[in-house]
């Protein structure tokens, strides 16, 4: 019995493509929980965490929500309700463009720096996620999963 079928009672499936989807999805939630998590004490989310560093990575300028939502991992995420988050807890500053007033232009400030520097501290904790497997299998899963990411605007 694997690991998989142990963890979720399961042992019939209907072949190994889904199988594989059903250890994806799994895996996927794990990591996830595991995110949650780890940003809890930090007073922010996942999603908040990724809009802080497409941010940083702008950083000095500013980025437009088009752009947050364009670089965003979670493709789902509200980004002007997490930027308003993001905004009253004084991490980023926002501000209508001058030249379209609908437009809104986002910056990461100082408090924001500071926080994703704090996090950046301790981040290498959500590698271990990945500790049961050597530098080569690490190699063939980006591999694998960039072959499947190929089809990701196919679907």
């Amino acid at each position: 019995m694997s690991n998989l079928e142990k963890l979720i009672s399961q042992k019939n499936f209907q072949n190994d493509h889904q199988r594989g989807l059903v250890s994806l999805i799994f895996v996927g939630n794990w990591i996830t929980s595991r995110h949650q998590q780890f940003f809890k004490p930090y007073g922010i989310t996942m999603q908040q965490f990724n809009i802080l560093r497409i941010l940083r990575g702008q950083h000095p300028e500013s980025a437009n929500i088009n752009v947050l939502k364009e670089r965003m991992l979670d493709k789902m995420s509200d980004v002007s309700r997490l930027v308003e988050r993001l905004r009253k807890a004084e991490l980023l500053d926002r501000k209508s463009s001058e030249m379209d007033r609908r437009a809104v232009e986002v910056r990461i400030n100082e408090k924001g720096l500071q926080l994703l520097n704090e996090i950046d501290s301790d981040l290498n904790k959500l590698d271990n996620a990945f500790a049961s497997l050597d530098e080569e299998e690490i190699s063939q899963l980006n591999k694998l999963l960039d072959k499947m990411l190929a089809s990701y605007n196919k679907l």
